[in-house]
Protein backbone atom coordinates (compact mmCIF):
# COMPACT_ATOMS: atom_id res chain seq x y z
CA UNK A 1 0.00 0.00 0.00
CA UNK A 2 1.34 3.21 -1.08
CA UNK A 3 1.80 6.19 1.54
CA UNK A 4 -0.04 9.12 0.65
CA UNK A 5 1.96 12.61 1.18
CA UNK A 6 -0.36 15.62 1.44
CA UNK A 7 2.20 18.80 0.65
CA UNK A 8 1.34 22.26 1.67
CA UNK A 9 3.02 25.03 -0.11
CA UNK A 10 4.92 28.53 1.18
CA UNK A 11 2.95 32.01 1.95
CA UNK A 12 1.57 33.50 -1.57
CA UNK A 13 1.78 29.99 -3.54
CA UNK A 14 -0.77 27.18 -5.17
CA UNK A 15 0.72 23.79 -5.66
CA UNK A 16 2.71 24.20 -8.68
CA UNK A 17 5.73 23.72 -6.44
CA UNK A 18 4.53 19.95 -6.75
CA UNK A 19 4.18 19.52 -10.30
CA UNK A 20 6.99 17.12 -10.56
CA UNK A 21 6.93 15.44 -7.17
CA UNK A 22 5.41 12.53 -8.86
CA UNK A 23 8.16 11.39 -10.53
CA UNK A 24 11.00 12.55 -8.35
CA UNK A 25 9.70 10.83 -4.83
CA UNK A 26 9.84 7.41 -6.31
CA UNK A 27 7.86 4.52 -5.84
CA UNK A 28 5.40 3.72 -2.88
CA UNK A 29 4.07 7.29 -2.62
CA UNK A 30 1.16 9.24 -3.54
CA UNK A 31 2.15 13.20 -3.47
CA UNK A 32 -1.63 14.79 -3.02
CA UNK A 33 -0.75 18.64 -3.37
CA UNK A 34 -3.90 20.60 -1.25
CA UNK A 35 -4.72 23.85 -2.65
CA UNK A 36 -6.26 26.29 0.05
CA UNK A 37 -8.61 29.11 -0.69
CA UNK A 38 -7.83 32.14 -2.35
CA UNK A 39 -5.38 30.64 -5.20
CA UNK A 40 -5.16 29.41 -8.73
CA UNK A 41 -8.69 26.97 -9.23
CA UNK A 42 -9.68 28.43 -6.01
CA UNK A 43 -9.25 31.82 -6.43
CA UNK A 44 -12.41 32.97 -5.79
CA UNK A 45 -12.81 31.81 -2.42
CA UNK A 46 -12.26 33.49 0.78
CA UNK A 47 -8.59 33.26 2.16
CA UNK A 48 -8.29 31.77 5.86
CA UNK A 49 -7.04 34.21 8.29
CA UNK A 50 -7.20 32.36 11.20
CA UNK A 51 -7.55 28.28 12.84
CA UNK A 52 -10.85 27.98 12.78
CA UNK A 53 -11.07 28.97 8.83
CA UNK A 54 -8.78 26.90 7.93
CA UNK A 55 -9.68 24.09 9.59
CA UNK A 56 -13.32 24.28 7.96
CA UNK A 57 -12.15 24.04 4.76
CA UNK A 58 -8.91 21.39 5.19
CA UNK A 59 -10.10 19.33 8.22
CA UNK A 60 -13.07 17.56 6.65
CA UNK A 61 -11.42 15.68 3.53
CA UNK A 62 -7.77 15.01 5.39
CA UNK A 63 -10.46 13.25 8.21
CA UNK A 64 -12.09 11.18 5.89
CA UNK A 65 -9.00 9.97 4.32
CA UNK A 66 -7.39 9.82 7.73
CA UNK A 67 -10.40 7.67 9.08
CA UNK A 68 -10.49 5.23 5.80
CA UNK A 69 -6.80 4.01 6.90
CA UNK A 70 -3.75 3.78 4.89
CA UNK A 71 -0.54 5.28 6.05
CA UNK A 72 -0.52 8.75 5.13
CA UNK A 73 2.34 11.70 6.07
CA UNK A 74 2.42 15.51 6.01
CA UNK A 75 4.75 18.27 4.29
CA UNK A 76 4.40 21.89 4.67
CA UNK A 77 7.17 24.19 3.10
CA UNK A 78 7.06 27.45 5.33
CA UNK A 79 3.56 28.77 5.61
CA UNK A 80 2.53 24.76 4.88
CA UNK A 81 4.50 23.85 7.70
CA UNK A 82 2.10 25.89 10.15
CA UNK A 83 -0.78 24.45 8.04
CA UNK A 84 0.68 21.09 8.40
CA UNK A 85 1.37 21.09 11.82
CA UNK A 86 -2.37 22.22 12.69
CA UNK A 87 -3.83 19.62 10.54
CA UNK A 88 -2.03 17.35 12.21
CA UNK A 89 -3.12 18.42 15.85
CA UNK A 90 -6.72 18.40 14.80
CA UNK A 91 -6.56 15.48 13.62
CA UNK A 92 -5.29 13.69 16.79
CA UNK A 93 -7.03 15.69 18.83
CA UNK A 94 -10.11 14.17 16.81
CA UNK A 95 -9.25 10.84 18.09
CA UNK A 96 -8.44 9.66 13.98
CA UNK A 97 -5.15 7.91 13.31
CA UNK A 98 -1.91 10.32 13.14
CA UNK A 99 0.52 10.61 10.14
CA UNK A 100 3.71 8.51 9.82
CA UNK A 101 5.51 11.09 10.38
CA UNK A 102 4.78 15.48 9.68
CA UNK A 103 8.00 17.14 7.80
CA UNK A 104 8.37 20.64 8.07
CA UNK A 105 10.50 22.78 6.12
CA UNK A 106 11.76 26.61 5.88
CA UNK A 107 9.60 27.57 8.97
CA UNK A 108 10.84 27.83 12.02
CA UNK A 109 9.49 25.94 14.85
CA UNK A 110 5.82 27.70 16.51
CA UNK A 111 7.52 29.57 19.24
CA UNK A 112 9.99 31.13 17.64
CA UNK A 113 8.86 34.30 16.58
CA UNK A 114 10.17 36.64 14.63
CA UNK A 115 9.15 40.77 14.21
CA UNK A 116 8.15 40.08 10.96
CA UNK A 117 5.61 36.65 12.06
CA UNK A 118 2.93 39.30 13.41
CA UNK A 119 1.01 39.53 10.70
CA UNK A 120 0.73 43.10 10.64
CA UNK A 121 2.70 44.15 8.07
CA UNK A 122 2.95 47.44 5.45
CA UNK A 123 3.61 46.97 2.02
CA UNK A 124 6.74 48.12 2.45
CA UNK A 125 7.76 45.83 5.48
CA UNK A 126 5.68 43.03 2.80
CA UNK A 127 8.20 43.72 0.07
CA UNK A 128 11.50 44.20 2.22
CA UNK A 129 10.81 40.51 3.33
CA UNK A 130 10.13 39.04 -0.43
CA UNK A 131 13.18 40.37 -1.09
CA UNK A 132 15.26 39.13 1.73
CA UNK A 133 13.79 35.64 0.10
CA UNK A 134 15.10 36.90 -3.40
CA UNK A 135 11.41 36.96 -5.03
CA UNK A 136 10.62 41.04 -4.72
CA UNK A 137 9.36 41.77 -8.21
CA UNK A 138 11.30 43.51 -10.64
CA UNK A 139 10.89 46.01 -13.13
CA UNK A 140 7.37 46.83 -14.39
CA UNK A 141 6.12 44.63 -11.60
CA UNK A 142 7.53 46.01 -8.82
CA UNK A 143 5.75 49.71 -9.72
CA UNK A 144 2.59 50.19 -7.55
CA UNK A 145 -0.04 49.61 -8.83
CA UNK A 146 1.10 46.41 -11.33
CA UNK A 147 -0.50 43.14 -11.12
CA UNK A 148 1.72 41.90 -8.66
CA UNK A 149 0.66 44.69 -6.03
CA UNK A 150 -2.80 43.92 -7.12
CA UNK A 151 -3.05 40.04 -6.82
CA UNK A 152 -0.04 38.66 -5.12
CA UNK A 153 0.31 41.31 -2.25
CA UNK A 154 -2.71 40.68 -1.06
CA UNK A 155 -2.36 37.40 -0.74
CA UNK A 156 0.92 37.23 0.73
CA UNK A 157 -0.63 39.69 3.65
CA UNK A 158 -3.43 37.70 4.39
CA UNK A 159 -1.14 34.31 4.59
CA UNK A 160 0.72 36.37 6.52
CA UNK A 161 -1.97 36.70 9.06
CA UNK A 162 -2.59 33.09 8.85
CA UNK A 163 0.92 32.18 9.88
CA UNK A 164 0.74 34.72 12.64
CA UNK A 165 -2.61 33.06 13.84
CA UNK A 166 -1.53 29.20 13.65
CA UNK A 167 1.81 30.01 15.55
CA UNK A 168 -0.55 31.68 18.44
CA UNK A 169 -2.67 28.51 18.52
CA UNK A 170 0.66 26.27 18.22
CA UNK A 171 1.39 27.69 21.37
CA UNK A 172 -1.64 27.47 22.95
CA UNK A 173 -2.27 24.31 25.13
CA UNK A 174 -6.11 24.07 24.31
CA UNK A 175 -5.37 24.19 20.08
CA UNK A 176 -1.55 23.07 20.42
CA UNK A 177 1.93 21.78 21.75
CA UNK A 178 3.64 18.72 21.44
CA UNK A 179 2.93 16.02 18.94
CA UNK A 180 3.37 12.42 19.66
CA UNK A 181 4.02 12.40 16.02
CA UNK A 182 7.88 12.08 14.65
CA UNK A 183 9.20 15.19 13.10
CA UNK A 184 11.51 15.71 10.12
CA UNK A 185 12.71 19.44 10.07
CA UNK A 186 14.39 20.39 6.38
CA UNK A 187 16.17 23.40 6.19
CA UNK A 188 17.84 24.88 2.75
CA UNK A 189 21.70 25.55 2.65
CA UNK A 190 21.22 28.68 1.67
CA UNK A 191 18.22 29.88 3.46
CA UNK A 192 18.41 33.59 4.38
CA UNK A 193 15.46 33.50 6.74
CA UNK A 194 15.33 29.44 8.03
CA UNK A 195 18.19 28.05 8.63
CA UNK A 196 19.55 25.11 10.60
CA UNK A 197 19.36 26.66 14.32
CA UNK A 198 15.55 27.76 13.53
CA UNK A 199 14.43 23.83 12.43
CA UNK A 200 16.65 22.47 15.05
CA UNK A 201 13.84 24.15 17.13
CA UNK A 202 10.68 21.78 16.12
CA UNK A 203 12.29 18.86 18.52
CA UNK A 204 10.52 20.60 20.93
CA UNK A 205 7.02 19.89 19.19
CA UNK A 206 7.54 16.18 19.40
CA UNK A 207 7.33 13.85 21.85
CA UNK A 208 9.09 11.67 19.61
CA UNK A 209 11.91 11.15 17.51
CA UNK A 210 12.97 14.49 15.71
CA UNK A 211 15.11 14.44 12.51
CA UNK A 212 16.68 17.17 10.54
CA UNK A 213 18.09 17.49 7.19
CA UNK A 214 19.67 20.67 5.25
CA UNK A 215 19.35 20.30 1.29
CA UNK A 216 20.49 22.41 -1.51
CA UNK A 217 18.90 25.67 -2.52
CA UNK A 218 17.29 28.53 -0.80
CA UNK A 219 14.47 29.47 1.26
CA UNK A 220 12.26 27.71 -1.95
CA UNK A 221 14.41 24.92 -2.06
CA UNK A 222 10.79 23.08 -2.72
CA UNK A 223 10.99 24.01 -6.11
CA UNK A 224 14.37 21.37 -6.71
CA UNK A 225 14.33 17.56 -6.68
CA UNK A 226 16.50 17.22 -3.42
CA UNK A 227 13.39 17.86 -1.31
CA UNK A 228 10.50 15.17 -3.05
CA UNK A 229 13.71 12.34 -3.29
CA UNK A 230 13.80 12.98 0.98
CA UNK A 231 10.56 12.43 1.83
CA UNK A 232 10.10 10.08 -0.96
CA UNK A 233 12.49 7.94 0.96
CA UNK A 234 11.18 8.77 4.45
CA UNK A 235 7.48 7.80 3.33
CA UNK A 236 9.23 4.29 2.46
CA UNK A 237 11.64 3.60 5.25
CA UNK A 238 9.04 4.58 7.87
CA UNK A 239 6.37 2.98 6.56
CA UNK A 240 8.87 -0.15 6.37
CA UNK A 241 10.31 -0.01 9.44
CA UNK A 242 8.90 -1.13 13.17
CA UNK A 243 10.16 2.12 15.00
CA UNK A 244 11.30 5.38 13.57
CA UNK A 245 13.24 7.31 12.93
CA UNK A 246 13.85 7.83 9.41
CA UNK A 247 17.41 7.59 8.51
CA UNK A 248 18.19 10.80 6.81
CA UNK A 249 20.18 13.05 8.51
CA UNK A 250 21.78 15.05 11.58
CA UNK A 251 19.33 14.68 14.67
CA UNK A 252 17.54 17.83 16.01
Amino acid sequence: MNVRLYCFAHAGAGVSSFDRWHERSGPGVDIVPVLLPGREARRSEPRPTGRDALLDDLFGPLAAAAAGGGPYALYGHSLGGMVAYTLTRALLDAGLPGPEFLAVGAIPAPDVVRPRDTGDLSDAELLSFVGDLGSAPTGLLAEEGSIWHRVVLPVLRDDFALAAALRAAATDPATGGPLPVPVLAVDGLYDPVAGAAALDGWRRWTTERCVRRTVPGDHFFVRGPEIAELLGRACRVAHRAATWPVPVGGRC
